[in-house]
This record gives C-alpha cells, structure tokens and sequence, in this order.
C-alpha cells in the first residue's frame, strides 16, 4: 500500500494538476483571512464553511484520475497482478489523496498561530472545524473515488463527481418543497456536505462524526468491489 500511495502522492506534482489544485486554495483561503484579520476577528475557524463551495468544485478534480486514469491506460491490470490487494490498492489512492487535501488546508493552521500572537483564539473551536473539514473532505474524496472505479474517462468521472456534490449541496433545499418533516431531516443528514457549518460550533458532534466515517467506510468498500469486479471480468 505505501508505494501506491508514493505513486500516487507524486503524480499530483509530477503534472499541473496539483499546482492549480494548490494554487486554488492558498487564494481563496489568503483571500478570507485577509478579510478576517482586516475586521480584527481572531476566529479562524470561519474560513472552512466559507472554502465549502471551494472543495465542492475542485475535489472532483482531486478524485477523477484515482481508478479511471489506470484503467484509461490499460494499466490496471498490471496492477491488480501486482504483490499487492485490491485493498492496499484502493486505500493507497485514497489516502494519498487526501494528504494533498489536508495539505491544501495547512494554511489555516498558519493562520491560527499567526493570530494566536494577537489575541487569544479558541483553539478547541477551531480543532473541532478542522476535525470536520478533514472528515467531510475524507467523505467526499470517497464518492469521487468510486464514482472513478465506474468509468475510464476521468473528464466523465469528474463531471459526474461535481453533479453528484451538488446534488448533495441543494437536496435539503428540494427535500423542503416536500413539506414533509421526515424526508427534510433525512435531506439535511444526506447532505453532509453542509456540515462545514455545524463543525465550527463549540459542540463536538458524535453523531456527524460516526456518519461522516460511515460514509468513507461504505464508499471505499463499494470502489474495492468495483475493482475487484474488474479483475474477474
């Protein structure tokens, strides 16, 4: 598992794809601290809801080569031959995956510090928002995952990706015009992508934690299956 997530990890600087990924990041979160710093707010924790439409964007990018670039190239087979499980395959990608996302995020971690010599931030506020924009990116890079195990086009695994985060972003919204109270509160637990939000309160939030790391367990399971489906066919 750890030279596919070395492979991996390097292919997102070996190609721009990486440095635009980066670079789209470092502006916007530069861009929301300067303007937090600007008012005098020391609550760092503000910028992970403000980047939710950011990471809804541009994670499609970060997953569509996963599983469909191999398969494109006709590499996949080698490495479903290879002295390594479908499983060290499947978690390697992923988890180099989301180290360049956490490592996106880093940035704000700098933040903190910087006004933690100003004035005095509330670090268990801010770890809490963290936690949670780790876990929903975890979440999201999962169903960008297999949605990439079910294609060889990585533009068709990206396009499909974003409709499907928006779609999560905007279900709460059509599950209202229902009217119906059941089908909107199970809308709004769907849509976890909205998450951002509840995670900078100073509530730690068991229930949307274990969700969160039930939808990264079941995702990650489904695109195993579905390379493994490959190998047999």
């Amino acid at each position: 598992m750890s030279a596919i997530f070395k492979r991996e990890f390097k292919s997102f600087f070996t190609s721009p794809l990486g440095y635009v990924y980066f670079a789209i990041f470092l502006f916007f979160e530069g861009y929301f601290f300067v303007n937090l710093y600007s008012y005098g707010s020391p609550n760092n924790e503000i910028i992970f809801p403000s980047l939710s439409m950011i990471v809804v964007l541009v994670t499609p990018v970060l997953t569509m080569r996963l599983l469909s670039e191999d398969r494109r190239q006709k590499v996949d087979q080698a490495l479903l031959t290879a002295p390594v499980t479908v499983t060290g395959i499947v978690m390697g990608k992923f988890l180099a995956s989301f180290a360049v996302y956490a490592l996106a995020f880093s940035p704000i971690v700098l933040f903190e510090l910087i006004v933690t010599l100003l004035a005095t931030p509330n670090w268990l506020i801010f770890l809490n928002a963290w936690l949670g924009a780790m876990l929903i990116g975890a979440a999201l890079i999962a169903i960008g995952m297999f949605i990439s195990a079910l294609t060889e086009s990585p533009i068709i695994s990206c396009i499909l990706t974003l409709i499907c985060f928006l779609l999560l972003m905007v279900l709460p919204s059509l599950a209202s015009l229902t009217g119906i109270e059941w089908i909107t509160a199970a809308a709004d637990k769907i849509a976890f992508v909205n998450l951002f939000t509840t995670f900078t309160s100073s509530i730690f939030h068991v229930v949307d934690v274990i969700f969160l790391l039930s939808v990264i367990a079941i995702f990650v399971f489904l695109s195993i299956r579905a390379v493994e489906r490959r190998r047999w066919a």
